[in-house]
């Protein structure tokens, strides 16, 4: 087994401020398409506009 450590398993205020943005949005209103938006809006790389949705899938599970 890889051990990942930091960077490969930590994120940026960015992309958590991002995923709870996406997660708490209604669906129909978010911007598409919704990585070039994600990164215009919160400063985020490819990589990080992907993860933060990610991450807004996971919070969205968590909630039902």
């Amino acid at each position: 087994m890889t051990d990942l450590s930091p960077p490969e398993h930590e994120h940026s205020a960015a992309v958590d401020q991002a995923a709870v943005w996406v997660a708490t949005m209604p669906r129909e209103r978010l911007p598409r398409p919704i990585v070039p938006a994600l990164r215009q809006r919160f400063g985020l790389t490819p990589v990080e506009a992907c993860e933060a949705l990610r991450e807004a899938r996971l919070i969205q599970a968590r909630a039902i």
